[in-house]
């Protein structure tokens, strides 16, 4: 029978016209799906933009209302104190509220707001002017005759009064507005969505009808035949079998007996009980005895003496096995000498079911000794990598230690003593001597700014604020700052970058650690005079360079590691660890009697840099 016949191939015009129609509809599925991504994205978006709308909107009628408290508890406060606060406040209120109202009606970047372009808002923001610029006229009069301590003047007040409540009246109507106007965009992508998702169903279902179908039955029908040439071909491959057999059998001979003259260097050849048949000159050379010796007797006795290794020999040479097995044994020569063999054991079939076994070696002596020797030597670096990691920990926890005791000192000798003095001069404060109570609350007020002072520089040597809120560039200028105005040294910030750039947390407090600790030994070991911290960043590399004129030191102990802080050097140890925590490099040059410059280099990754 002609195949032919039997397999009708798939037309190859209809083959391509069907696979263009299903591309084109997998297209427009796509692109209805992206057209919908597009659509609910914008309205995030666009939702995104009225919650700020009616969240500043909603502050509006909160802040007017702040207004008009701030005015009135104003009216009743008598201190000078008490009073310059509360116009502070109010100050600082009505120009929040001035902001506010002019973001919701021009927009504000500051605020996230874009600027309003529906008609009735802006009609109802127009009604609202005359109320917000009479109490603006009104706070701002108030404010200007406050600043001469006079009262506010209760023409003024009234009027805030007055038009508070039309504003409060006219700004809900507005923030209704906004909720009204957000429902609508909502609905109308509700629409939206409807009907990008029917004209995806339509698709589906056209696709079904007019491809799908078609195609499955045309497949049906090409299987079918193949079925039935698969039968016809089957019938043809019994006979062909029949020849191949005979042909592999005689194929699998000549490959065994090619396999024992590739691999003759050590060969032996056992009956299926392992007593030893025949056996090569070179083994015999190897093992150190006559041929004679070996005839008729078990090979696994020849091979070792240790028990329980013959044992495992003999089960393996007397098992009826099919397949190749390979193993690497332990034998020992007539000269005591202990040897190490790669052992494989070939099972080969005669005929009338007799089985003799080729035994197929290699001397692996020497590799055996190299593993010993690599376990070795890889056993010696684990433990000497291990002695250094428990050196660097303990070194890590001494330093940590050494950090609680100099803060610990800090609050202990400078905090917990003005302290100390504080309260004994208040317990003395005697209210009957007028004269020595005001110069004690003097002493007192000197006492408590050194106090603040005090828990600032502490608090600023742990973790300053700019760090976390602000990144390492405002810290670290910060921290020049503060200590060119604590020692009096001159410590110059120099950031020749153009934006402040951040970096993960992790990066920026290591490096504001290495920076600091440079700074510091510069000011106490190098008693230097002049530092400057410059900083640049290029080519997704921050690159912080601390430049000292102090007395410099022999850089050659930057390869020594410390054993404990009684040897010095834990400071630059620290930095170098700190460093290779994140992955940076740092190098320190330093010449005796012409300064030290320390450089960190850090390669930022991709998408890990962002803008303060």
């Amino acid at each position: 029978m002609n195949n032919d016949n039997l397999i009708s191939p798939l037309d190859t015009t209809t083959f391509l016209r069907v696979r263009k129609w299903y591309l084109v509809a997998l297209a427009t599925i796509a692109l209805t799906i992206i057209i919908a991504q597009i659509l609910i994205q914008h309205h995030l978006n666009s939702q995104l933009d009225d919650f700020r709308v009616i969240n500043v909107a909603g502050r509006q009628r909160a802040y007017s209302q702040k207004l008009t408290k701030e005015v009135l508890l104003l009216k009743e406060t008598d201190g000078i104190v008490q009073r310059n606060l509360v116009l502070t406040q109010l100050r600082e209120t009505l120009a929040t509220w001035k902001k506010s109202h002019q973001a919701l009606q021009f927009g504000d970047l500051d605020y996230g707001i874009p600027k309003g372009d529906n008609d009735d808002i802006k009609a109802l923001f127009k009604k609202l002017d005359p109320h917000h610029n009479n109490m603006v006229g009104a706070v701002e009069r108030i404010l200007a005759n406050t600043d001469q301590n006079a009262l506010p003047d209760q023409t003024d007040v009234n009027i805030l009064l007055q038009n508070e409540r039309d504003f409060l009246s006219v700004m809900d109507t507005i923030v209704n507005k906004y909720d009204s106007l957000s429902k609508t965009q909502l609905k109308n992508l509700k629409y939206k969505e409807y009907f990008l998702l029917g004209i995806s169903l339509l698709i589906l279902l056209l696709e079904i009808l007019f491809i799908f179908k078609p195609l499955s039955l045309q497949i049906r029908n090409t299987i079918k035949n193949l079925i039935i040439a698969q039968r016809t071909s089957e019938d043809n491959n019994q006979e062909i079998k029949k020849l191949y057999r005979e042909k592999e059998k005689s194929l699998q001979e000549l490959q065994e007996l090619n396999f024992v003259i590739d691999n003759a260097a050590l060969f032996a050849s056992t009956k299926q009980d392992g007593n030893v048949v025949f056996i090569s000159k070179k083994f015999n050379e190897l093992l150190g005895r006559d041929n004679e010796q070996y005839i008729n007797k078990p090979l696994y006795e020849i091979l070792t003496t240790d028990e329980g290794q013959q044992q495992y020999l003999m089960e393996i040479l007397k098992s009826n096995r099919k397949n190749i097995r390979s193993e690497e044994i332990r034998i020992k020569t007539a000269n005591e000498e202990s040897l190490w063999l790669d052992m494989s054991i070939i099972p080969m079939h005669q005929t009338g079911g007799q089985q003799s076994i080729l035994i197929l070696c290699s001397d692996i002596t020497e590799r055996k000794h190299n593993q010993l020797k690599v376990a070795e030597l890889t056993k010696q670096n684990y433990e000497e990598t291990m002695r250094q990691k428990q050196l660097q920990a303990s070194q890590i926890v001494e330093g940590q230690e050494e950090e609680r005791k100099r803060i610990a000192k800090d609050i202990h000798d400078g905090i917990g003593q003005m302290l100390t003095a504080l309260k004994f001069n208040i317990e003395s404060i005697n209210l009957e001597n007028k004269e020595k109570t005001a110069e004690k609350i003097e002493y007192i007020k000197g006492l408590a700014s050194d106090l603040i002072k005090g828990v600032r520089t502490a608090t600023f040597n742990l973790t300053p604020p700019e760090l976390s809120d602000h990144g390492i560039f405002p810290a670290l200028q910060k921290m020049t700052a503060e200590l060119s105005k604590l020692t009096g040294k001159k410590i110059l910030f120099e950031n020749r970058t153009e934006d402040n750039i951040r970096f993960n947390s992790l990066a920026e407090t290591n490096i504001y650690r290495v920076v600091q600790e440079a700074v510091n030994n510069a000011i106490k070991y190098a008693e230097a005079n002049y530092i400057l911290v410059a900083l640049n960043y290029n080519d997704n590399v921050l690159s912080v360079v601390v430049d000292d004129d102090g007395k410099g030191f022999d850089d050659s102990i930057l390869n020594k590691v410390p054993k404990n802080n009684s040897e010095g050097g834990m400071g630059l140890f620290f930095m170098k660890e700190r460093i290779n925590y994140i992955n940076g490099r740092l190098f320190i040059n330093s010449i005796p009697g012409k300064g030290t410059r320390v450089t960190i280099n850090y390669k930022t990754n991709i998408g890990e840099r962002g803008q303060a």
